[in-house]
């Protein structure tokens, strides 16, 4: 295999590659390979490796209620389910639980009775 190295990489580009390949759930590494493999199948006069009927969903939902970012190698789409921000998790756990709970036995008392029972 043949090693490529790409120097000097502005740093917007480089957030912005990392970003992509969040949405994507790939490494950048895999990221990277993609786009160069779909740069190689278009200039090859090759067939892209996203139908132009597949592209036009990304973004729609789908009947679960997640959201299509992408499609893999394979053509399955990759989703993205349920993503709220720490913040919004957190105000939603504070509003459910707003006392700590100080009840109910140690987990010191816990692993020794699990401990002893064995």
């Amino acid at each position: 295999m043949t090693t490529l190295t790409i120097k000097d990489v502005p740093e917007p580009l480089a957030e912005h590659l990392r970003q992509r390949a969040a949405r994507n759930h790939r490494s950048l590494q895999g990221e990277l390979m993609s786009i160069i493999e779909q740069a190689a199948q278009a200039d090859a006069g090759g067939v892209p490796t996203t139908p132009a009927h597949v592209t036009s969903a990304i973004g729609s939902r789908t009947a679960g209620g997640a959201t299509v970012v992408g499609y893999d190698r394979r053509g399955q789409p990759i989703t993205r389910q349920g993503w709220k921000t720490i913040e919004q998790i957190h105000a939603e756990l504070k509003a459910k639980y707003p006392e700590p709970i100080d009840s109910g036995p140690s987990s010191i008392e816990l692993i020794r009775a699990d401990r002893d029972s064995r």
